[in-house]
């Protein structure tokens, strides 16, 4: 039976793993609105319409997970859903991380300005780049995936052992959960140098406009910002995420429920956060977000209208 505080926790993860599928979901429905009207799939489109599917799809697998290991873990250890649930997760995981960091780039290629011949070089062969991009992907999984089979028969033997073994196990589940995502740390490191190189080129962008100010070397500026912004941002909630894990990882194993639900909600605020980032970031988002608040609040005028006008019909007829 969960504490009061522990109810408390999971009704937040809750909430918050709902909104995350609802901005991922309106993020990857406006892309496939606009696919259907052009007749054709940017790059831009395939690549936000791909991280919004892969993080709903680690949203429900958290949830699921949560939920599973307070209430039945004894009959989930030991299920094939344990074991698809790891490989899904690591498979979504690498997902995620490698379309955040097609982001990434695609906004680097697109916004940042160098003269150095190499910049000049990447940028004429960005989708050179991208088919780079998904070589790395699959020796990622490659790796990664097998790495998962050792943490799968730890689990499993858990319930076996010594309670004086579950210290050890803990750590060495932390350690191949963690440690071993080469690939994810790979991606992670292309990201915070993109995002490192924006803010360069963010600097020296200024640094020449400052004598002669126009609105266009001001537009220039706020899609430099935006794009930071958004970079910064999956840098920073990456972190949270591998931090969310390891006290999942840790703190299950410890029996201690409270942080462990912590960790989740931590956890979540990755796949959640950055996509309400990304709505706001995206001028083709924020302006879809727009209409349909707009056509919530009309629809909530119009249901107070006929409320009112069938009130005035009753009153007429008494």
């Amino acid at each position: 039976m969960l504490s009061a505080a522990e109810s408390a926790l999971l009704f937040v993860a809750t909430c918050e793993a709902v909104l995350g599928v609802l901005g991922n979901t309106f993020i990857a429905l406006v892309n496939c609105k606009d696919c259907a009207k052009s007749k054709k799939l940017s790059k831009i489109g395939f690549i936000l319409t791909g991280l919004a599917t892969s993080r709903i799809c680690i949203l429900w697998i958290i949830m699921i997970d949560l939920y599973i290991k307070l209430f039945s873990i004894h009959v989930f250890t030991y299920s094939i859903l344990y074991e698809s649930l790891n490989y899904l997760w690591v498979i979504m995981n690498h997902l995620s991380i490698w379309f955040a960091t097609s982001l990434s780039i695609f906004y680097f290629l697109k916004i940042a300005n160098f003269s150095h011949y190499v910049f000049i070089w990447l940028k004429r062969r960005a989708d050179r780049i991208f088919i780079f991009l998904n070589g790395c992907l699959l020796v990622s999984l490659l790796i990664d995936i097998p790495q998962t089979v050792k943490p799968i028969n730890d689990t499993k033997m858990q319930y076996t052992n010594m309670s004086w073994h579950i210290h050890l196990q803990a750590n060495e589940l932390l350690i191949n959960h963690i440690i071993f995502q080469f690939g994810i740390v790979f991606f992670f490191l292309i990201a915070v140098i993109t995002c490192l190189l924006l803010i360069i080129s963010l600097w020296r962008h200024n640094k020449q406009m400052q004598l002669n100010v126009s609105r266009f070397q001001d537009l220039n500026t706020e899609v430099h910002v935006k794009a930071m912004k958004v970079l910064i941002s999956f840098i920073i909630l990456l972190i949270l995420y591998f931090i969310g894990l390891a006290m999942e990882i840790y703190f299950f194993w410890q029996e201690d429920t409270l942080l462990f639900v912590l960790g989740m909600i931590i956890m979540s605020m990755y796949p959640c956060c950055h996509s309400f980032i990304l709505i706001l970031a995206n001028s083709q988002l924020r302006k879809a977000s727009l209409r349909l608040l707009q056509q919530f609040k009309y629809c909530d005028n119009e249901d107070l209208a006929s409320t009112q006008q069938c009130g005035t019909d009753l009153s007429a007829l008494k």
